[in-house]
């Protein structure tokens, strides 16, 4: 199976929304974690994608060597344990994904930095601990902590990907609350996409 579509958007930013889209449309997509592989026993608890990809390109060649079987990744990060890994925010991550599958799409899903922002400080431990407690690309340890600090991540990193990809059709800025998304991803994709809508609602940041 070949590797077809790469989301490369921050957590929080429509990313579960994405991977329902997809999956709905048919894309076998890997969402940040392999939870059906995973077993309740020391060293199996937690299967991660960026972890994965980068075993791949490191000791295979190929980013997806040890993804076979998925076309699509929604949610490329993960924050757990010691352990702090961004591929969406390694260009010789996604130079090495582009030349291995040059029909390659890439979507960047985003929301309003502010709202981003809130979604994140709302989410678990996400901005309260696990941003500013650990080694983030734009982030070093002991920011991330505030608003403001994370509206300046957030625009930042998507003004990265936009010089990165200047010019290139295969690339897709997404803002998800946009009325016309879901439209913009089947024919950036030129795949039907049955659903669009909102997962993995916060329902703490949606009352606040």
């Amino acid at each position: 199976m070949t590797l077809k579509v790469v989301n490369l958007g921050l957590p929080k930013s429509g990313t579960t929304t994405l991977a329902r889209a997809l999956t709905q449309a048919g894309y076998t997509v890997a969402d940040h974690r392999l939870r059906d592989k995973e077993e309740d026993k020391p060293g199996k608890r937690r299967i991660f994608v960026a972890n994965l990809l980068y075993r791949g390109l490191y000791e295979h060649d190929d980013p997806m060597a040890l993804l076979p079987g998925y076309d699509a990744i929604s949610e490329m990060s993960f924050i757990h344990g010691k352990n702090s890994v961004w591929p969406q925010c390694d260009f010789m991550m996604l130079q090495a994904l582009k030349q291995r599958y040059p029909a390659l799409k890439f979507i960047a899903t985003r929301r309003d930095a502010q709202s981003h922002s809130r979604s994140i400080m709302a989410w678990n431990n996400l901005g309260t601990n696990r941003l500013p407690n650990n080694a983030v690309p734009g982030l070093p340890v002991g920011y991330g902590k505030t608003e403001a600090q994370q509206i300046r991540w957030i625009d930042a990193h998507y003004t990265a990907l936009a010089h990165w990809f200047r010019d290139d059709p295969d690339y897709l800025e997404l803002d998800v609350a946009d009325d016309t998304a879901a439209v913009r991803v089947s024919a950036f994709l030129g795949h039907d996409l049955p659903w669009w809508g909102k997962a993995n609602v916060n329902k703490k940041a949606k009352a606040s």
